[in-house]
């Protein structure tokens, strides 16, 4: 039997970075931008919110663009506060890069089976789609999915019971195939 599992966002990930005023460091995007002109020039921040004491951060987006070369649309998401484009920016490297935080998708995300009627299945095929980059350990996802103990898939891997093209230690954010045999 072939199932289709997805990994889906439920909200946007905490963004790891320290806190200047009480040094935590967690902050959580709630999607708002400023934007602001100095005459042909434009800068750009997603503002995150620090968990623990409230205070605003700036992650820079744009910096000293000249007005004529940031698409409309973009400007209009922007000043539109669009969650979308706060999910996109927080998923860019680039933007991770230059502003150096990481992200932290530890309950931000779940796993969508299609149902549990796999369970009983001698044999199984399953196909794992990423609806976002999100990093998870494939032994996390199989274990959540078939409803085992993290040591069982583990166990299930060193038999031979458990198989995939992919390394399956680690992270992952890419889409991959198991077979599990029971």
């Amino acid at each position: 039997m072939f199932e289709n599992w997805v990994v889906m966002p439920t909200c946007l990930p905490a963004v790891l970075r320290r806190c200047p005023a009480c040094s935590s460091g967690r902050f959580r995007a709630n999607g708002k931008f400023r934007v602001n002109a100095n005459h042909k020039l434009l800068d750009a921040w997603l503002l995150v919110l620090c968990t623990a004491c409230g205070d605003t951060a700036k992650l820079t987006v744009l910096e000293r663009m000249n007005v004529r070369s940031v698409r409309p649309e973009l400007l209009d998401r922007m000043h539109g506060n669009d969650p979308g484009l706060a999910a996109e920016l927080l998923l860019d490297p680039v933007l991770r890069r230059r502003n150096r935080i990481a992200l932290d998708w530890g309950d931000a995300w779940r796993l969508d089976t299609g149902g549990s009627d796999h369970l009983d299945q001698e044999v199984i095929d399953v196909s794992v789609r990423f609806a976002a980059r999100i990093p998870v350990r494939p032994v996390r996802l199989i274990a959540e999915g078939c409803g085992l103990s993290r040591a069982e898939v583990g166990r299930l891997i060193t038999e031979g019971s458990l198989v995939s093209a992919v390394r399956l230690s680690g992270r992952l954010s890419g889409d991959f195939t198991f077979t599990l045999k029971r």
